[in-house]
């Protein structure tokens, strides 16, 4: 009887072990799969938030930047020309520049052909009795009245050019700061929130990479709007500095202290080099320009990117919004009239 108490009491030992890991693993069991459906939960929350601001980003337009067009906006290999230009002062002071040149090889031709001939009429051989003619009035006319005429007819249009590269910008003109300091560039945007872009030189490996001119290409460029007016200030955190960008036919110096601005217009979009063109210290050739000029709404998207905003956006948003009608106290009533 003893013999048949101790199984009893042991079986009973042993079930209640059983139910206690039984319940323990269930407990586990259920802990675990709790937490796989959190974790579950979390994915798919940040899944709906990601595609949320994939949506976003759709929306507004993601900014992407621009590949550069070989040979456009940059120095081209044995290139003998004045760049290409993408402005309407660059237009003007090519043309002049073009004029200038022709002007200048046909003074080359004329005095040429005069050297030749008075070298073959009046050399020993050909003009045994050398002329005693000092004086001629009407030559000595001809060589000052000529030149001066050629000289005015310089002057009326570079008068003109010097006149529209100093033109004022519009009121409505996009407000845009370059500063620059050693050795890099700092772009400020007054107008879209005052966000401040630094832009620094890409490596060799960097710029080949991204398929761009080495000592040229730089991490963040200027983005800028194609075909509206920009008003592009220049100032300085240390020493003078010059902003010049030779295929927009732009340059202006960058003075501590001081803020000067000037008138940008771009014809097209694009990418567009230069470099700081006033000795500055050791690193001065290291100070590229890369200004990239989108289409209007890529530039909005480009700032929206930046976290700035679009001047005028918000007003434009309030006045077309609809006005809000109070709702009225009773269920079919007409709409209050709104009180002031």
């Amino acid at each position: 009887m003893k013999i048949l108490g101790s199984l009893n009491g042991f079986h009973r030992i042993v079930a209640s072990l059983a139910m206690a890991a039984m319940l323990a693993f269930g407990a586990q069991g259920a802990m675990a799969q709790d937490a796989a459906e959190a974790t579950d939960t979390a994915q798919l929350e940040l899944v709906d938030q990601a595609g949320a601001t994939d949506a976003s980003s759709e929306a507004v337009g993601a900014y992407t930047p621009m590949k550069p067009t070989a040979g456009k906006g940059m120095p081209t290999p044995g290139g003998i020309d004045v760049q290409q230009q993408f402005s309407p002062i660059g237009h003007q002071a090519n043309a002049l520049h073009i004029g200038l040149v022709w002007v200048m090889a046909l003074i080359s031709v004329f005095v040429l052909a005069l050297f030749v001939w008075v070298v073959l009429k009046y050399n020993k051989r050909a003009n045994p009795s050398p002329s005693k003619t000092s004086h001629n009035t009407l030559i000595e006319v001809i060589w000052t009245v000529v030149p001066a005429l050629i000289l005015l007819g310089i002057a009326i249009p570079s008068i003109g050019l010097l006149s529209a590269q100093y033109k004022t910008p519009p009121k409505d003109a996009i407000t845009i700061k370059a500063t620059g300091y050693q050795w890099y560039w700092g772009y400020t945007y007054p107008d879209n929130g005052d966000f401040e872009i630094v832009s620094n030189m890409l490596t060799k490996e960097e710029a080949d990479a991204r398929g761009e001119p080495h000592q040229l290409a730089v991490d963040n460029r200027m983005v800028v709007p194609a075909g509206v007016p920009i008003r592009l200030q220049t100032t300085a955190a240390d020493v003078i500095h010059s902003f010049a960008v030779p295929s927009l036919w732009f340059k202006l110096d960058a003075v501590p202290g001081r803020l000067n601005e000037k008138l940008l217009f771009i014809d097209e979009p694009g990418v567009y080099y230069g470099q700081c063109s006033e000795l500055c210290g050791a690193r001065h050739g290291y100070m590229p320009i890369a200004v990239e000029a989108l289409p209007m709404d890529q530039y909005n998207a480009w700032v929206l990117a930046q976290g700035g905003k679009i001047a005028g956006a918000e007003e434009a948003a309030a006045a077309a919004a609809p006005a809000a009608e109070p709702a009225s106290a009773e269920a079919g009533a007409a709409p209050a009239a709104p009180t002031a």
